[in-house]
């Protein structure tokens, strides 16, 4: 979606993505994420489900695909994959190392019926190394890539940053841009390639600031201790009167000082250049806090540049004059929801689809793909048709 610059209003589009197919095989987290971003932004997405049906409505990582329901373990079964891969642009898994060709869909048995096919492969250790064929979670992975050691707060152990570090910018967003960027490169080329997205990998690589601060000394390996990780209290967040809380950003003197005016402490406060005055800074900023509630410190702070804004929960965000302004969360098909992104101007993206049941598109996906052969995979029983309840 895009917003009209006169009006302001919401208009809609086939998304820079239009023309694009990409083949899902089902699974979870991070994979089915990356195939939900291709999906927002224009891709034609069809969702390799099991018959026992994997991808069932309420899944919004699911919304704006297709579902076909395919028996892999039917002799047929993988051709009615291969037929799929035949039309595409993209294949997408995230299975351990070695499952997909045992399945009889791996990189090699997909290049035989198209050799430009982009193979994305998601995973949390990686194709290769000690531990490419052990199970995990995201918080296994951000551990081992040092990121979860440094989030938390000084006197405590590493907090879990939900799944958002590991499963979804360091796993799903690498293989959105990897598979993109294939995708540019076998254009030019006539050759796809195997795009190994490892949440190790990318979330190690969210991380490249911070190892260039750790390499000039200006990070630490203590928790809790440094600029961005709530070892300064200009950069935290202060529970308020009513009992819940305001971020504090305020890294530029300048905004610092608006700060300071804001909480009625300019002139009041030690030097927060030196960090041995970070102690009585933050106890003082907790007093001052906790006078007000958060609708007031919100307005207090309102239209200024010192960098304070509520916490707020996910559906108090939707009610924000701001983000109701922007249309970032939108209600569709029954659900609150982001609206996909980023947005373009002139290739707008289209409104969310809807989550499909598993194999409620069986018969339509192989009809307009042109899949060889679709009666008799249906007749088979390889793919399984509409359910009567889809």
């Amino acid at each position: 979606m895009a917003a009209d610059e006169d009006s302001g209003k919401r208009v809609t589009g086939r998304g820079p993505l239009s023309g694009i197919r990409v083949v899902e095989l089902a699974g979870i987290g991070p994979a089915p994420f990356c195939a939900m971003l291709l999906a927002d932004l224009g891709a034609d997405v069809v969702r390799v489900d099991r018959p026992a049906g994997a991808g069932e409505q309420g899944d919004l990582l699911n919304r704006g695909k297709r579902s076909i329901s395919v028996d892999l373990k039917h002799e047929r079964g993988p051709a009615a994959v291969l037929g799929l891969v035949e039309q595409a642009d993209v294949l997408l898994e995230g299975f351990r190392p070695g499952v997909a060709e045992r399945l009889g869909v791996g990189p090699d048995a997909c290049w035989k019926v198209n050799p430009g096919l982009v193979y994305g492969r998601m995973t949390g250790w990686g194709q290769d190394g000690p531990l490419s064929a052990s199970a995990g979670h995201d918080i296994d992975y951000i551990a081992l890539s040092g990121m979860l050691h440094g989030i938390g707060r000084a006197d405590g152990p590493p907090q879990v940053p939900v799944n958002l570090l590991g499963d979804f910018g360091g796993g799903a967003m690498y293989l959105a841009v990897g598979v993109l960027a294939a995708v540019l490169e076998s254009r030019g080329s006539g050759r796809g390639q195997v795009v190994d997205a490892s949440i190790v990998d990318g979330s190690a690589h969210l991380g490249t600031m911070l190892f260039g601060m750790l390499a000039t000394g200006s990070w630490s390996t203590r928790r809790g201790t440094n600029l961005l990780d709530s070892g300064a209290p200009f950069y935290d967040v202060y529970a308020t009167a009513d009992g819940e809380y305001m971020a504090v950003g305020a890294l530029e003197p300048q905004f610092y000082d608006e700060l300071l005016e804001r909480l009625g402490l300019a002139g009041a406060v030690p030097d927060r250049d030196d960090p041995s005055n970070w102690p009585a800074l933050r106890e003082r900023f907790t007093e001052v806090f906790a006078t007000r509630t958060r609708q007031e410190w919100t307005e207090i702070f309102s239209g200024s540049d010192a960098c304070v804004a509520p916490v707020l929960s996910m559906t108090e965000a939707a009610e924000h004059p701001h983000v109701r302004a922007r249309g970032s969360l939108v209600e569709h098909s029954g659900a609150l929801q982001p609206a996909a992104a980023p947005r373009f101007s002139h290739t707008p993206n289209p409104e969310p689809g809807p989550v499909p049941r598993s194999g409620a598109d069986s018969e339509s996906v192989l009809r307009e793909w042109r899949v060889a052969g679709a009666e008799g995979l249906l007749d088979s029983g390889a793919v399984r048709p509409n359910r009567k309840d889809a």
